[in-house]
């Protein structure tokens, strides 16, 4: 009997601390769905930081893939005010460099076919 006492409490706290963390992120602003996805972007950005570092070494099929998954992580990102993510900050800052340079030589390389 002790036992299932302590099991049922153990639920209730655990449910507890769940809609207490829910009731935070509604509270912030912020819908669950989109929290949801910054945690799965914040995963991804430490992949492209890794990948960011190697830039000059990339394929152009790698480029591409890479500007693809930044602009899910930047739009992940844009959703979430920026004081939850700032310890990410420099990460994201250096994505966003390699992306938009990555997205300079793409676009040099189309206006010298066009030419």
């Amino acid at each position: 009997m002790e036992f299932m006492t302590l099991i049922y409490f153990l639920a209730f706290t655990i449910f507890a601390l769940i809609a207490l963390a829910v009731f935070q992120i509604r509270m912030a602003g912020i819908k669950i769905k989109d929290f949801a996805g910054f945690i799965q972007a914040n995963e991804m950005l430490d992949k492209l930081y890794k990948f960011s570092k190697r830039y000059n070494l990339m394929t152009p099929q790698e480029q591409i893939i890479f500007l693809a998954e930044a602009e899910k992580v930047f739009d992940a990102y844009d959703k979430i005010p920026s004081i939850i993510w700032e310890d990410e900050y420099r990460k994201y800052s250096e994505v966003l460099q390699t992306y938009q340079k990555i997205r300079m030589s793409r676009w040099n390389e189309k206006q010298e076919y066009k030419l």
